[in-house]
């Protein structure tokens, strides 16, 4: 396991996520999306030919599936189907997961494989509600700064993104929504999305933001050109479920001026290339996962769900 993120230093008032002065000399030509071809080389969610969304409790119910296959006795061919989902469950349920509904996993792109403690559990035995909060701060700096990486020609400026000096990001509002309590010990990945496209104009209210939840990635409210509206899910790795999620809306703020401001080209082109990437991982997901459910479904024609099926309770064969 990689050692533990420090989460301490990134609790700072009102400072979650801060500026730079994007000097003009930065702004040259983006290999990325541009507002000029951005509507022809994506789409929106409204028009999104993504598959529906895989039942919530996926993993869980895959596992139980297969094991009631197994109870029924099955032959070698079927043992190794049985053993390939397995495998494939094990290896990418946090993945499918999590780009099933749009955020993007792997890489620098959250928060991975961070140790839930005994420390941060309170005196009712579960993981103190503020700590959830400390996890989506750090996912969505770590998501920031992977567009450094991402967007090398302007390296420095996402960079300095972090410090309060001329345009910068704000954390105007923040709102989450928990699933269970979590306990250690655990880990946990934490991950951000953008929850509209940065063309569009009209902004959701936190109370939208949390009714519309439950569509998820299939929602069509926008941001204002002032702001980003983010997503982040909070995964548990012991339950293989998300323990909670963060409704996010953060201000872009000019602190020369002391006043909203909007993001510059540059930085549109990389959240609109950040979105065409959502939508199509989100599609590759969904596909993926009800390709696996089908797999099951097969299976459980050829085992239990078939006449005269009887449970194989392991008895001796007289």
């Amino acid at each position: 396991m990689p050692p533990r993120t420090p989460l301490g230093a990134t609790l700072r008032p009102r400072s979650v996520i801060s500026a730079v002065h994007l000097r003009a000399s930065l702004v040259v030509q983006s290999p990325f999306i541009t507002k000029a071809n951005f509507s022809a080389t994506t789409s929106t969610r409204e028009k999104s030919s993504a598959p529906p969304s895989p039942p919530t409790r996926w993993v869980s119910d895959v596992r139980a599936r297969i094991g009631k296959c197994i109870s029924f006795g099955c032959n070698p061919a079927q043992v190794q189907r049985a053993a390939s989902i397995v495998e494939t469950l094990a290896r990418e349920w946090r993945i499918l997961s999590a780009e099933s509904e749009g955020f993007l996993a792997g890489g620098r792109a959250g928060l991975e494989n961070q140790q839930v403690v005994w420390g941060e559990m309170d005196s009712f035995g579960h993981v103190n509600n503020a700590n959830y909060i400390r996890y989506a701060e750090s996912a969505r700096v770590n998501w920031i700064l992977h567009f450094a990486v991402q967007d090398p020609k302007h390296q420095e400026a996402w960079r300095d993104l972090m410090q309060p000096k001329r345009i910068g990001l704000i954390m105007k509002s923040i709102t989450a929504e928990y699933k269970f309590p979590m306990t250690t010990p655990d880990t946990i990945s934490a991950y951000h999305r953008l929850r509209t496209c940065p063309e569009e104009t009209q902004h959701p209210s936190v109370k939208e933001m949390i009714q519309s939840s439950k569509a998820s990635h299939d929602s069509n409210s926008g941001p204002s050109s002032t702001s980003l509206i983010l997503d982040c899910i909070i995964l548990s790795h012991r339950h293989r479920r998300i323990a909670a999620r963060t409704f996010e809306d953060v201000a872009i703020y000019d602190y020369r001026e002391a006043k909203k401001t909007v993001l510059p080209d540059f930085m549109l082109d990389v959240l609109r290339d950040t979105w065409r990437k959502q939508e199509e991982r989100t599609t590759w997901a969904r596909e993926r996962i009800w390709g696996l459910l089908k797999e099951v479904e097969a299976l459980e024609k050829e085992t239990w769900d078939r006449e005269e099926a009887v449970e194989d309770f392991g008895g001796a064969q007289k």
